[in-house]
């Protein structure tokens, strides 16, 4: 039981470094993100309607506050330095839809980038940091994405500290996201700077590059805490590029890993399949819970055709999923040595998805019917005693 104990307290203690203190990002970011389904393709309707549909499909409800405009909003700079958006596309200026997003109960996230231009050759913020700070802060944003476009040559922990200042400089509390794809390792240096960290290239809407994305969290899961987070980018379900067991296991994993829940799907005419994926509630309790700690791989069979992850929850309990990226069906068998459990401790077990008790066990739980294909399932474990 000491040995348990003992590597459960490092994991745990592992999570809590010196993070930046702005006081956000106690858990991880939820929202929703204009990028992954439209591009360049935005205005102010697309932004504010958006907004609005969270209001009323309930995803505000189920915690999902940001409403980010990513690449593509400005328009340029006015003599003194000052950005100002895209007069076509956002004619009442960024402000306005600030001003109605705050009007629903929601908060705003404004995109920029740390080198010369954005990544679709708008005015970046390389020179104007201070200065776009505090237009953000003008303007009442309280979320701010960087990308590294264009700044290959800088050193990123440098750059993204000038903007991190900046920001705490105006005042306002914004969250700071950082993104530089995991170049030159950002989440050994995130955690004072920012209160997410990119460290993953962009994910695509298919299972390898989910995959992917996945794997590149295993060996980093320590540097993630209350404070600031591990970023392996935004979510792409309901894109239609993966099916809708894969958006399940997208889904989960990201809920167990701690990442950012940011939606990038189509929110205005989402489909209810969809809908319920993004706002399964115990799921998404996985991800928030205020203990603050990553979701770690802790078990691989078959080569890791079957996978356990696992992370330890507030109450004591085990979130845990059982992932299988084989192409085939398959069971997994969960020990409790796996989830730093003794074995003849009591676990009453919960399916998440199917919001459903399994009964009490002892020693190891395996999964009583086949998982499909690249599905998983997702349990909490809980000592009864």
């Amino acid at each position: 039981m000491m040995k348990i104990a003992t590597t459960l307290l490092a994991t745990i203690a592992l999570a809590t470094v010196s993070a930046l203190d702005n006081g956000l990002a106690l858990t991880p970011q939820m929202g929703w993100s204009s990028w992954n389904f439209y591009a360049c393709n935005i205005n102010e309707s697309v932004i504010m309607n958006t907004a609005k549909a969270m209001v009323s499909n309930g995803l505000k409800d189920a915690g999902y506050t940001y409403v980010n405009i990513d690449d593509c909003w400005a328009g340029g700079r006015y003599p003194n330095g000052t950005v100002y958006a895209d007069p076509t596309n956002f004619p009442n200026g960024i402000k306005y839809v600030a001003d109605y997003i705050h009007s629903l109960g929601l908060k705003i996230g404004i995109y920029t980038d740390a080198g010369t231009e954005t990544c679709q050759k708008r005015v970046g913020s390389y020179g104007y940091e201070v200065n776009d700070a505090q237009t953000y802060a003008e303007w009442g944003i309280d979320y701010v994405k960087e990308d590294w476009c264009y700044a290959t040559l800088e050193n990123p922990q440098q750059r993204y500290q000038i903007m991190s200042e900046a920001l705490n400089a105006t005042g306002r509390p914004m969250f700071f996201s950082l993104c530089d794809w995991g170049y030159e390792n950002p989440w050994t240096f995130g955690m004072s700077v920012g209160n997410s960290w990119r460290t993953t290239p962009d994910i695509k809407d298919n299972w390898d590059s989910m995959l992917s994305n996945l794997m590149a969290q295993a060996p980093i899961t320590s540097f993630s805490g209350i404070g600031g987070f591990n970023d392996p980018d935004m979510m792409m379900v309901g894109n239609g590029g993966m099916s809708n067991t894969e958006y399940v296991s997208h889904f989960s994993l990201w809920s167990l890993l701690n990442a950012p829940l940011i939606a990038g799907c189509d929110l205005i005419d989402i489909d209810q399949e969809t809908l319920s994926i993004l706002t399964a509630s115990e799921v998404i309790a996985i991800n928030q819970d205020p203990l603050g700690v990553q979701g770690s791989l802790v078990k691989s069979y078959n080569g890791g055709l079957q996978q356990i992850w696992a992370k330890p929850l507030s109450n004591g309990a085990r979130a845990v999923v059982l992932f299988n990226t084989d192409t085939n069906p398959a069971t997994i068998q969960l020990l409790w040595g796996n989830i730093w459990m003794e074995p003849s401790q009591q676990l009453s077990i919960r399916n998440l998805w199917t919001q459903t008790n399994l009964g009490t066990f002892t020693e190891s739980y395996e999964s009583d019917s086949l998982i499909p294909p690249h599905g998983c399932i997702m349990l909490t474990l809980t000592p009864t005693n």
